[in-house]
């Protein structure tokens, strides 16, 4: 009996926490009295010993009507979406090679608890997870009095959530030499930078 590889799984749990680091935001999908909600927020990976992303953190504006829903019924979807880009076969020398899409993407379903005592946290290291790298990040202090009014507004959540499911369609289906055309010719830098790591 032959065993089906699915190649466009990620070869290590770290290409999934450093997607979500490099593209953060994402849909945050759960059921609401009406029909689904969705909010695009931008979150962080927590990890355990071993590097598997085991929660989701993040806050949402109070106002947004999501969060009574997921106070009612804390079950949410969370869709991440890396690099992505049409492949044109205008890029290639393979004869009737045709079009395509290559994209990573990451899918985790998650337990929401809301944690306001955890709201100032969520705020300070979203801050600086985005400024890192900066030559003078910039810091929540420098809001001023400001800062005290707009916390007030919103609430931190981590979401517990299970095994991802992850799908990194960045050409290991394709020839050495599309590959590799690819990589020469197309425009996107961020997407060939991740093919040549999914390589």
């Amino acid at each position: 009996m032959t065993v089906q590889v699915n190649r466009f799984v990620p070869r290590r749990q770290s290409d999934i926490a450093d997607l979500i680091a490099a593209y953060p935001l994402a849909w945050v999908v759960s059921e609401g009295d009406a029909g689904h909600e969705s909010t695009p927020l931008p979150l962080l990976a927590e990890t355990d010993g071993d590097g598997r992303i085991v929660s989701l953190f993040g806050h949402f504006a109070l106002r947004n009507p999501q969060v009574r829903a997921l106070e009612r019924r804390p079950r949410a979807t969370f869709l991440f979406q890396g690099p992505q880009a049409y492949v044109s076969p205008r890029l290639v020398s393979q004869p009737q090679w045709g079009p395509t899409w290559n994209y990573a993407v990451v899918k985790f379903e998650g337990e929401v608890t809301f944690v306001p005592d955890e709201t100032e946290a969520s705020v300070r290291q979203l801050t600086d997870a985005m400024e890192a790298g900066a030559d003078t990040p910039w810091q929540v202090e420098q809001l001023g009095e400001r800062y005290d009014q707009l916390i007030r507004h919103i609430i931190a959540f981590r979401a517990t959530v299970g095994e991802p499911n992850a799908r990194f369609k960045l050409g290991q289906d394709e020839r050495p030499s599309v590959f590799d055309d690819i990589l020469a010719n197309h425009p996107d830098a961020a997407l060939t930078d991740w093919m040549r790591r999914t390589k």
